[in-house]
């Protein structure tokens, strides 16, 4: 299965305190004022860094320098929210990045400001925290390295043996390159897309149209990420019908013809492209801009829609029909509803199953699509967040689904693993036959096609392999 990841991205943003565990505003305050004593203790000119934040636990208030303030003690900080499309900073990091009012930028990226014109502190989407980065202390290479190779490291330990970059630029690919070429290698194999923005320049864009054969032994390039909206939870998912408050009626790209006319370059360059669309007006756009490229890349590969976390069951017929990939971001459902902010701002009534317009992304796992389904968070962390129930049930059905489609072509074969696993418990291992497939496996305790989708995320990993080399992971 292949969903996408934020790995050498997250080095950057995954700074700090993982708010994970926060559940409401008291939460948060305890959590910043342990990780601003931590800063602190440390001395010298520290920021207060922190991630992974659940929109739900501000309970509908307006998000706020205010609400944090007190608890960092005036300390600069910086709060990303999981999906890491807004972020929360302190009102001294806003005095020093000199953020005094709203900015115009050539996306959907916003600084929210009061009716006095004065910046809140939320951050909606990169261009808008942007300067934030800019001021706020980074990890140096060699310390990015390191922890780009521990977190490839842990993904391998947890079965997984590749998987895609959706955040990469000409920076990640000498990263990947570094990483490829020295030690032990690339401990997963990876294709890194590059984003492109409707503020890059043509000079720019040929830059990255030169970059797309860059290939190591493990890694290539050769996709681009583009952005058709933002996220439901803050009024920038883009809708056919506006949201609660009113929001939801605008795409990322200004022009939506520039956005069109990107596919088209890229696609025309030999480019396989993966566009982030969360809202279903957004997945709609996205399906028509693909239907006029023919939905692949020079080469057949089907383009992708990376989250749908809504979709208009009109849109449903179209994405079959085109053969386009459909990478599923599951939100936590509860007796198949939507919950949390993102179901405030849609409605209980578009949020159910098979409601009237809108279909909840969960769902589309249930359509025989082509799909890559993945967990809640975007930055890969083991145990981030388990998944609700509805999530990790219908996982577990498209993983199966997928499974038992290979196995039944003979092009797939379950078979019991090696000693190792069979002094544990009974190993499945699924392999590819064909001759020179590349030999990247892995080994599970128990048969995933069996076990319960809500055990399926903690089914322990025997073993990988990868260009047939072989790793244990036995206890």
């Amino acid at each position: 299965m292949d969903a996408h990841l934020h790995p050498i991205q997250g080095v950057e943003l995954c700074q700090g305190a993982d708010l994970g565990a926060v559940r409401d505003l008291r939460d948060l305050r305890n959590a910043l004022s342990a990780e601003t004593a931590r800063v602190r203790e440390r001395g010298g000119d520290g920021w207060v860094r922190a991630w992974n934040l659940d929109y739900a636990a501000f309970d509908g208030a307006t998000l706020s320098s205010h609400l944090i303030d007190e608890a960092v003690d005036g300390m600069p900080a910086l709060l990303f929210f999981f999906d890491f499309h807004t972020a929360i900073a302190s009102t001294e990091a806003l005095r020093r990045s000199g953020i005094t009012g709203a900015r115009a930028f050539e996306d959907s990226s916003e600084i929210i400001v009061d009716a006095s014109g004065a910046p809140t502190g939320e951050l909606r989407e990169d261009s808008a925290y942007q300067p934030i980065l800019e001021v706020a202390p980074k990890p140096s290479r060699a310390e990015t390295l390191e922890s780009a190779r521990a977190t490839f490291a842990k993904m391998r330990r947890s079965g997984l043996t590749g998987g895609t970059i959706m955040d990469g630029n000409s920076e990640t690919l000498d990263l990947l390159e570094a990483l490829d070429t020295t030690g032990l290698g690339l401990p997963v194999r990876i294709v890194s897309a590059m984003d492109v923005k409707p503020t890059y320049t043509s000079e720019q864009r040929a830059a990255i149209r030169n970059q797309r054969d860059r290939a190591g032994a493990r890694w290539r390039g050769g996709v681009i990420k583009l952005y058709a909206d933002g996220v439901i939870d803050t009024g920038a998912g883009w809708l056919y019908e506006a949201d609660t408050d009113g929001d939801g009626l605008a795409g990322f790209w200004p022009d939506q013809t520039d956005f069109v006319a990107a596919v088209q370059e890229f696609t025309a360059a030999g480019f396989q492209i993966a566009t982030h669309a969360i809202g279903d007006r957004a997945v709609g756009e996205t399906i028509t801009a693909y239907e006029g490229v023919g939905a692949r890349s020079r080469a057949g590969i089907p383009h992708r829609i990376e989250h749908l976390e809504t979709l208009d069951p009109r849109d449903v017929a179209r994405l079959a029909a085109a053969g386009i990939t459909a990478r599923c971001n599951c939100r936590t459902c509860s007796g198949g509803l939507l919950t949390g902010a993102m179901s405030g701002r849609v409605g209980l009534a578009r949020s159910a199953p098979l409601a009237d317009g809108m279909l909840p992304a969960c769902w589309l796992l249930a359509l025989h699509l082509r799909s890559a389904p993945t967990g809640r968070s975007p930055i890969w962390t083991p145990g981030l967040a388990s998944p609700g129930r509805c999530c990790a049930e219908l996982q577990a059905r498209a993983m199966r689904s997928c499974m038992s489609r290979n196995s039944d072509s003979a092009r797939r074969r379950r078979c019991t693993a090696t000693p190792e696993g069979q002094r544990s418990r009974r190993a499945t291992m699924i392999w590819e036959s064909s001759v020179l497939a590349r030999a990247d496996l892995a080994v599970w305790a128990e048969d995933p096609l069996t076990v319960p989708g809500d055990d399926l995320a903690e089914l322990p990993v025997i073993a990988t392999y990868l260009d047939g080399l072989h790793t244990s992971h036995a206890a």
